[in-house]
Formats: C-alpha cells, sequence, structure tokens
C-alpha cells in the first residue's frame, strides 16, 4: 500500500463495535499485519495469553475497557507494546493509561494515521518495559 506503514507483526485488536473493529482489522491486515480481534477485554486477555510470544501490539479503546487492559497487560507483559485509542473527553484516563507505558491515540484520526502511529509504537522503544515488569513482581522473557 503506497504511503502506508506495513508491518507483519501480529496485533490484538480489542473494539466492541462489529463494524469498527472489521474496519480496522481489515486496514491493518491489508497493511500486512496478523489481526487477532476481540470484542471484549476477557476476550482480548485470552488472546494474548495463549501464546504471550505472539502478540506484538495491543490496540485498544479506552471506551471498550481499553484503559484497565492496558494497564493490567503492561503489567503481566512488559514486553506487549499497547496503543490505546481515546476520545479527548477521555483525557484522565489516558493519562493514566500513558503512565502504565502505553502510547495513546486521539479520535477521530485517519487510516493513513493510525498505521503511522501503529508502526511508530512497534518500532519505538518499549515504554517502562523494566518497570512494569517489575511492578507485577514476575519474570518474564527477555523478548518475543
Amino acid at each position: 500500500m503506497l504511503g502506508i506503514s506495513t508491518g507483519t507483526e501480529t496485533i490484538v485488536l480489542l473494539e466492541s463495535k462489529p463494524e469498527t473493529r472489521r474496519l480496522v482489522s481489515q486496514m491493518l491486515g491489508l497493511a500486512g499485519y496478523t489481526v487477532r480481534e476481540a470484542a471484549n477485554g476477557a476476550e482480548a486477555v485470552r488472546l494474548i495469553e495463549e501464546d504471550v510470544h505472539t502478540a506484538d501490539l495491543l490496540l485498544a479503546d479506552i471506551a471498550n475497557g481499553g484503559g484497565e487492559l492496558a494497564q493490567r497487560m503492561a503489567r503481566q507483559c512488559p514486553n506487549l507494546r499497547i496503543l490505546v485509542t481515546s476520545e479527548q473527553s477521555d483525557e484522565e484516563a489516558a493519562m493514566d493509561v500513558v503512565a502504565s507505558g502505553a502510547h495513546v491515540m486521539t479520535k477521530p484520526f485517519s487510516p493513513g494515521a493510525l498505521m503511522t502511529k501503529v508502526r511508530q509504537v512497534l518500532d519505538g522503544p518499549l515504554v517502562f518495559a523494566a518497570s512494569r515488569g517489575a511492578a507485577a513482581g514476575g519474570h518474564y522473557p527477555a523478548s518475543h
């Protein structure tokens, strides 16, 4: 796709609205990503925990419980990159998510902006990775 950031990583997509989930999944799939879709937080956790070495990025809407899930996954899977989407009205909740090492993208955004941000998060350093793992008190693989 000309001008669109692409990749081959695996993304767990949490979106409760089927039509939005399908659209975002298709966009990511066309850009080369493997997308595992979840309609709720429990399903997203299951997909991530099935094989913690497979998921590279959690992409979750803060309004669908993505904020709490992002904070939980930041503690449990310190090598998982996390991108949360939010409305401007969710700014306070977004600040809590950022404190846990997740990235936030404010809605609305274009498909191109989403692809660029996904690539930036995947290519960038793991934010607070050491403190995320230490906070959970667990031992985690160095990478996946």
